[in-house]
């Protein structure tokens, strides 16, 4: 894939770290903003609105089966530094709150809780979640990074109707980013800290298996070079995986049968999300957010429609 073409536009500035972007079919983007609690909407010119007071941290975004927005929430649990103009995540604060999945109603903004504990076990910071098409999403659950401990976490699979949610792999270090393949067969997370992509075929609704030895019984496609984190990840319609990348700063292009990947380079150290949208499928939002901008480009193809999506090009 030719990326040396590819130049970015700040659309919006001035946003509280920006993350979860989902494109709207009128030309806005809803992005979660995480150190202001809220779900806000990007206008084509640029223009911010608040939709709905999360609280806590909202972290991740999707359209589910209703229309109404899914979010995972962390519970608040980074404390944001001003280093210089740039917003940092830091420690745990003293205000966390626990983590959660909600659902914000678009037309009123009215925010319920849909799960807050899996198996007894309290969620402890949702990170980022896809819908299936299948009337459930998976999610990842971060954890908390303390000052000398550090919570193992996993994915879970839970169903939009609020019925069940369960642990579908564990352990996993820090998982963040997670999506499906074009056919929805193949499940991708990544790994912050280790920098790792992993993936697992998908055998029904709420069921994957790997080829790995041990746990978490995977297929490692990628590992990120030098220092290089992951965050949050899109599929395009060619099934690579586009993880954005933080300390680079970036997106990385990693073809679905792994190994090397293609890098796209963005002016934020911690370059978080990436999602498609546009009548073709090829305009692609990216969130830089220790900058607060929301940044637009034309992508060399076509991103993957998601279940749900209100695109020309979805599900």
């Amino acid at each position: 894939m030719d990326v040396t073409e590819i130049v970015f536009e700040a659309v919006a500035e001035g946003l509280r770290f920006p993350e979860g972007p989902v494109a709207m079919d009128d030309g806005s983007v809803l992005v979660v903003e995480i150190d202001r609690g809220t779900l806000s909407r990007v206008r084509p010119d640029g223009a911010v609105e608040v939709v709905a007071h999360c609280g806590g941290g909202p972290n991740g975004a999707a359209i589910g089966p209703d229309g109404e927005i899914w979010i995972t929430n962390n519970g608040g649990c980074f404390e944001f530094v001003d280093l210089g103009g740039m917003l940092i995540p830091g420690p745990v604060p003293d205000t966390y709150e626990g983590g959660s999945i909600q659902r914000v109603d678009l037309a009123t903004g009215e925010v319920s809780t849909v799960y807050t504990e899996c198996d007894g076990r309290p969620l402890r910071a949702p990170n980022d979640l896809v819908m299936d098409g299948h009337g459930g999403f998976w999610f990842t659950d971060h954890g908390l990074r303390l000052e000398r401990a550090s919570d193992r976490t996993g994915v879970y699979y839970a169903r939009c109707d609020g019925s069940a949610v369960t642990e579908v792999v564990f352990p996993l270090d820090a998982p963040n980013g997670i999506g499906l393949a074009p056919a929805g067969d193949r499940l991708y997370v990544a790994e912050t800290h280790t920098g790792r992509l992993w993936a697992w075929n998908v055998t029904e609704p709420g069921v994957a298996s790997g080829a790995g030895l041990m746990p978490p019984h995977g297929e490692l496609l990628y590992a990120a070079p030098g220092e290089d984190l992951f965050d949050s990840l899109a599929v395009d319609s060619q099934g690579n995986v586009c993880v954005a990348t933080i300390r680079t700063g970036g997106i990385s292009v990693v073809a679905p049968t792994g190994g090397a990947a293609d890098f796209v380079a963005v002016d934020d150290l911690i370059t978080t999300n990436i999602c498609f949208g546009g009548p073709d499928m090829r305009t692609a939002w990216v969130t830089a957010s220790s900058t607060g901008r929301l940044l637009r480009c034309t992508w060399p193809v076509p991103g993957l429609g998601l279940a749900y999506s209100r695109q020309s090009g979805s599900q």
